[in-house]
């Protein structure tokens, strides 16, 4: 763990949260994993989100009920590009079922309660996320992918979903 993420209070080193999370966040924005359109895809979305112009194409290969390839094109503000990118990392080679159970893991954390160790056990790094459920108007940014997600694993090619 690098230094500048902890920090000392009364003589125990802390991690500081806030700082993994921007850092995180930048890093997947400036640098967005699986950020590529996949040709010949079996399974495909467009996301919009009218409010702030997020604006994205997902694309997957399904193979005996796995994803064995993902990826994400087009325009967005920051969270939705570095959820988006977490999102293609963390659900690539994982079946649909346990992909269905992430994606409902991930929104009900931003809109509903959901337990921190269900959170972390489905999640994992995208826990960090969990604080834009403060800032409403940011919700549909991190959860535009997730919706695309849903709408592609339903196999509606050529289906466009939107967060209003």
């Amino acid at each position: 763990m690098h230094k500048s993420f902890l920090q000392s209070k009364r003589g125990v080193w802390v991690l500081n949260l806030k700082k993994l999370y921007q850092q995180v966040l930048l890093d997947h924005n400036k640098n967005p994993r699986n950020f590529k359109i996949i040709e010949n895809a079996t399974h495909y979305a467009h996301g919009v989100n009218p409010l702030c112009g997020d604006d994205y194409h997902l694309f997957m290969m399904i193979e005996d009920n796995i994803i064995k390839d993902i990826g994400f094109h087009g325009t967005g503000c920051a969270i939705s590009k570095s959820v988006s990118s977490m999102m293609t990392k963390h659900v690539l080679d994982k079946t649909i079922d346990d992909v269905i159970q992430i994606k409902d893991a991930f929104i009900n954390m931003l809109t509903k309660e959901l337990t921190d160790e269900d959170a972390n056990h489905l999640l994992g790094h995208l826990t960090l996320f969990k604080n834009v459920k403060d800032f409403p108007i940011r919700v549909k940014c991190a959860t535009l992918i997730w919706r695309a997600l849903e709408t592609a694993i339903s196999n509606a090619i050529d289906k466009k979903v939107s967060t209003e």
